[in-house]
C-alpha cells in the first residue's frame, strides 16, 4: 500500500536512530534526501541499500509532482532532512500537503528534533512554549522582535553559529538584559554545551567565545507583573 513515511534522523549521536525507522527505511522503495552526499553516510552506518533522489528547499517545487506520480502508482517513499525531524526548518511541508490533498496515507515516525531537548535542558517553563524557528533575515525582523516582545510563553529560535552574537544583542536590545536565555549547541554530540543566563551574561559569554556547529536558542517569555487585589472599597 503507498504510503509517505516522514522519518526522522539523529541530530548528532548514530545511536538516536530508532529500530522502526532503519526497518521503514529498509522496506521503502525510494527515500527522498535533503543531501544525498550527507544521507549516504547515515544509511551506510545501518547497512541500508535503499536508492535515494535529492529533495531540498531549491527543488521540491518540482519534484512533488513525480513523487506523488510514484505514490499513486502504489510505492512507499521515505522522507528524511539532514539531520532531526523533516519538516520542522526543514524541507517536507510541501509534500506531505500535497499527498493529504490528494488522499495518498501520510506517516510520521516519532524521533530527533533539536528544540525539544534544548527546551527540557533550558530549565525555563515548557508547559506552553511557541517555536519561531528562523527568524527574518532583514524584512519583517525588527517588526518580528516587537511582536515577540510581549510574549509571555518561553520561545525557542535556530540561529546559525556566525549570527549568534547578532541574535543575543537583539534579545538584549529588545527583550531586556535581564531575560533568562539557554544556549544549547552541539545536542547530543561530543562537544554539547548547553549556557544558561540573563541574556547580557549569554551574550558575554558568546562574545568572548566565537560560537560553532547547530544552536538552539531558549527564551524565557516576558515575566507577567500581578496585578493589585483589589479590595472591597475599590
Amino acid at each position: 500500500m503507498s504510503k509517505l513515511y516522514i522519518v526522522p534522523t539523529p541530530i548528532g549521536n548514530l545511536e538516536d536512530m530508532t529500530f522502526r525507522a532503519i526497518r521503514v527505511l529498509k522496506e521503502a522503495d525510494l527515500i527522498l534526501a535533503e543531501d544525498t552526499r550527507t544521507s549516504a553516510k547515515l544509511l551506510k552506518h545501518f547497512d541500508i541499500g535503499t536508492h535515494m533522489h535529492s529533495h531540498h528547499m531549491h527543488n521540491e517545487h518540482k519534484t512533488i509532482e513525480n513523487c506523488l506520480n510514484r505514490l499513486k502508482a502504489g510505492e512507499t517513499i521515505a522522507l528524511i532532512s539532514d539531520a532531526g525531524t523533516p519538516a520542522i526548518s526543514d524541507p517536507g511541508f510541501l509534500l506531505t500537503r500535497a499527498c493529504i490533498e490528494n488522499q495518498i496515507p501520510v506517516e510520521c515516525l516519532p524521533g530527533a528534533t533539536a528544540f525539544v531537548p534544548a527546551l527540557v535542558n533550558s530549565g525555563l517553563p515548557n508547559d506552553k512554549f511557541v517555536f519561531e524557528g528562523f527568524l527574518p533575515e532583514k524584512k519583517g525582523r525588527q517588526t518580528r522582535f516587537l511582536q515577540l516582545a510581549e510574549e509571555s510563553r518561553t520561545m525557542i529560535f535556530y540561529v546559525s553559529p556566525h549570527k549568534l552574537v547578532k541574535t543575543l544583542a537583539e534579545f538584549v536590545q529588545y527583550f531586556g538584559a535581564e531575560r533568562a536565555i539557554s544556549v544549547a549547541r552541539e545536542l547530543s554530540k561530543l562537544h554539547e554545551e548547553n549556557v544558561r543566563g540573563t541574556a547580557a551574561q549569554v551574550l558575554q559569554h558568546f562574545e568572548a567565545k566565537a560560537p560553532k556547529g547547530e544552536i538552539v536558542v531558549v527564551v524565557g517569555g516576558k515575566p507577567q507583573t500581578k496585578e493589585p487585589k483589589k479590595t472591597a472599597e475599590s
